[in-house]
């Protein structure tokens, strides 16, 4: 990811609609899904860090990134256990984690397949990977190329992903679903747009933005419960097997 999209996640991801009600959803998951009191999850792609400062609340997470610079931003805000890593190779011992948390993160590893391998050799036998990947490539756009992506997905592509890399897939659903035809919408006016390819996060009013931020929590109570249809991401729980 181009370092100025880092800038710009540090300064939206506390209260920006977009970045807490992802994070929201996907807590509401691991908390669902992962008995262990104080957890050891591996927050991979772990960015600015404000995923991994909430989770130090009741769990313990350990932050991996390739970049430096998010790094020092998660170090900024107080996290002390930081790696500088790729997903396709992690210096974390094998079946140490209760969890692995990656939101938007696959997209970015050219070989995605090798990182769901890594991902699922740290986990316990038992341990799940939470994450959320963004969905369709029909709305691959500007706003793809800004964040450096490789791909989007297709809920049934990934679930054949992870079952290859050796998952058992517990829950599966696409996300961002009541705004998802403002999101096609804007996707589609951002093709025809020209200049320098940026990351679509557009400003709106405080009041707007509380707003959307109900809806997503409204959408991550329907997500830990039942699978819906269509939306801009896919979420996903899978886990280790036992034996």
């Amino acid at each position: 990811m181009q370092a100025e999209e880092y800038v710009r996640m540090h300064e939206l991801e506390d209260h920006y609609w977009w970045f807490v009600g992802r994070r929201h959803v996907a807590l509401k998951l691991l908390r669902k899904y992962i008995a262990p009191q104080k957890p050891t999850v591996l927050d991979l792609g772990c960015g600015t860090g404000v995923i991994a400062r909430d989770l130090s609340k009741w769990a313990r997470p350990i932050g991996v990134d390739m970049s430096e610079l998010a790094l020092n931003f998660s170090h900024e805000r107080g996290l002390a256990e930081l790696v500088k890593a790729r997903g396709e190779w992690l210096p974390v011992k094998t079946a140490s984690m209760d969890a692995v948390l990656a939101l938007d993160i696959f997209e970015h590893i050219e070989d995605d397949n090798a990182a769901f391998r890594e991902a699922i050799r740290v986990l316990k036998p038992g341990g799940a990977l939470v994450m959320s990947v963004p969905a369709f490539k029909a709305l691959w756009g500007p706003h793809d190329v800004a964040l450096m992506h490789f791909r989007r997905y297709r809920a049934p592509d990934l679930k054949a992903k992870l079952v290859k890399a050796g998952f058992s897939v517990e829950r599966l659903s696409y996300s961002v679903f009541f705004l998802f035809p403002i999101v096609v919408l804007v996707r589609l006016f951002e093709k025809k747009a020209k200049g320098t390819p940026q990351a679509s996060l557009p400003k709106v009013p405080k009041w707007l933005n509380r707003s959307l931020v109900g809806l997503q929590d409204a959408e991550a109570g329907l997500i830990s419960g039942l699978s819906l249809p269509w939306g801009s991401s896919v979420i996903a729980v899978a886990r280790k097997p036992l034996a």
